[in-house]
């Protein structure tokens, strides 16, 4: 956003999670106004960036207020944890370039079909002093569907609790991404990374400013 000459201001996070980049935006300087669907994470998120305000929503549904800048990152426009479809994010487009102030940006992130090499599922495992992650990943290559199953272990004394979770998630094109948001009077940049953070091939980030 500096590079934008936006160095203070009002700043909405859509899917601002646990509140990590909630506060790294206060700690800037900004005024941050964090939305997201989940209960846990606003309750981690006030308290991990207390000078943000947070209201839990669908940023699908929300109203959004007038503001310098909208950002949504980690890939938050593909997940269905409230199954939208292409023609919400297209609407949710218009919200936002309409919140906006002129000059303002809309920074975000998404994932893109070939998530997933070839047609087998994709597993993986990480792990942590007291945690183990065990995730595998599924892509339709005709849906542009991704699933993502994950099977977490954490170390409780001298046990380990067990527990699963299944992500949903859509992906989009990049490019028909970018058509949409020009349609509605944004110049759009896209981007490979956020600063020295480099995406995957599959992962695109863009800067929509409004004119």
């Amino acid at each position: 956003m500096h590079q934008k000459g936006i160095n203070n201001g009002f700043v909405v996070d859509l899917g601002c999670g646990s509140g990590i980049w909630a506060k790294a935006l206060t700690q800037a300087g900004y005024e941050v106004l964090g939305i997201d669907i989940s209960d846990a994470f606003i309750d981690l998120a006030r308290k991990k960036a207390p000078k943000a305000n947070f209201q839990k929503a669908s940023f699908l549904r929300v109203t959004l207020p007038k503001c310098d800048a909208v950002t949504s990152i980690g890939e938050c426009l593909n997940y269905q944890f409230d199954e939208h479809s292409i023609v919400e994010i297209q609407e949710l487009f218009v919200r936002i370039y309409t919140s906006l102030k002129p000059g303002g940006v809309f920074i975000f992130d998404i994932a893109q079909p070939g998530y997933v090499c070839g047609m087998n599922p994709q597993k993986t495992y990480s792990q942590g002093q007291d945690w183990a992650i065990l995730l595998e990943k599924t892509e339709n290559k005709i849906t542009n569907h991704l699933t993502r199953k994950m099977t977490i272990f954490r170390q409780i004394d001298n046990f380990y609790r067990r527990s699963e979770e299944i992500h949903h998630v859509q992906l989009y094109k990049a490019s028909e991404v970018a058509t949409e948001l020009r349609k509605i009077g944004f110049k759009v940049k896209m981007m490979r990374g956020y600063g020295d953070f480099r995406f995957s091939k599959a992962q695109v980030g863009f800067i929509a400013t409004k004119i």
